[in-house]
């Protein structure tokens, strides 16, 4: 996205957050990982060569795509993907971009796939988000999306008992805290149609995420019966948690695969492509910013000042 790079929506952002340890490691989320594994493993392509993982995080999903000979890892957190880099190791088969989602360092139609898993519900401008994932897709490519459904069994009967004031039904999303959105589902079908997506098919997640069944059930019970109703997604929704995988549709073919392995750049500020590479930097020869790289993450959030030194890599 061309333009100023302070003119894009809030973003929210987990610099120096400790989250994939409370919140997946001491936060009894083993249920709702297990059932995201099950419904990743339905929904992805069998592999590719290219695939983007948004909202990345630690790298929690990221052993799970198996099929694919190289992953670029987005995060707009360094800390969070540092602490994937020290998950994962330095192997030519991951690279790590820190970024803005409303403005992605990606030339356009390079990926065989992509994922957005749990990040959604961050955004502020949901269709724009998604426009920008489509750009970076090709042609046939497979999209996982997931995010926060308002219409939930639970927030209708909240609703039902005139304990909760907004209406799970009306199509605008409800922001529950401070840029944590859960949206409607016809919503997000509309939303991936004017994007230039073909939604395929839907799953349930989470139909069990109750605090006393958690505690009662032991997590790998609770994931198995979830695995059985995860295909009525394609009949309705109404859990908390929605998977869908759809299609790029109304593009063009994809560009030749790099030899090296690692995907294309354009400046995330002027949208020109391709990068100048320096020892430390990715230059844009159309408008003179610079782009770090450190500590093996390329940061694509705000452009490298002069004034900051650059310690090159080894």
């Amino acid at each position: 996205m061309a333009g100023n790079l302070s003119a894009t929506p809030p973003v929210c952002n987990y610099e120096g957050s400790d989250y994939q340890d409370s919140f997946w490691g001491r936060g009894g989320r083993a249920y709702e990982d297990a059932c995201e594994a099950i419904a990743l493993s339905r929904l992805l392509p069998a592999g590719g060569s290219q695939m983007l993982e948004l909202g990345a995080g630690a790298g929690r999903n990221t052993p799970r795509y198996t099929g694919f000979e190289h992953i670029t890892l987005v995060d707009y957190s360094t800390t969070q993907l540092s602490q994937a880099r020290a998950r994962l190791g330095d192997s030519k088969r991951f690279t790590y971009v820190a970024a803005d989602i409303y403005r992605l360092p990606f030339a356009d139609g390079q990926f065989d796939a992509a994922t957005m898993i749990r990040t959604l519900h961050h955004m502020a401008d949901a269709p724009a988000a998604l426009a920008q994932v489509r750009g970076t897709l090709r042609l046939g490519a497979v999209f996982i999306l997931e995010y926060a459904n308002k219409q939930n069994l639970k927030a209708i009967l909240r609703r039902l008992l005139r304990r909760q004031a907004w209406d799970p039904f009306s199509l605008e999303p409800v922001e529950f805290a401070e840029l944590n959105f859960d949206f409607h589902p016809k919503a997000v079908a509309n939303w991936l149609a004017a994007a230039g997506f073909r939604a395929e098919r839907q799953r349930t997640v989470s139909h069990f995420r109750l605090g006393l069944l958690k505690r009662l059930v032991p997590p790998r019970l609770l994931a198995a019966a979830d695995r059985l109703f995860q295909p009525t997604g394609n009949l309705w929704q109404l859990t908390p948690s929605v998977f869908v995988r759809a299609v790029a549709v109304g593009g063009l073919p994809a560009p030749s695969a790099p030899a090296d392995g690692l995907p294309r750049f354009k400046c995330p500020a002027c949208g020109h492509a391709p990068l100048d590479s320096r020892p430390a930097t990715l230059d844009c020869p159309s408008c003179d910013r610079r782009w770090a790289f450190r500590d093996g993450i390329y940061d694509f959030r705000e452009p490298a000042s002069n004034g900051n030194p650059i310690i090159p890599q080894p």
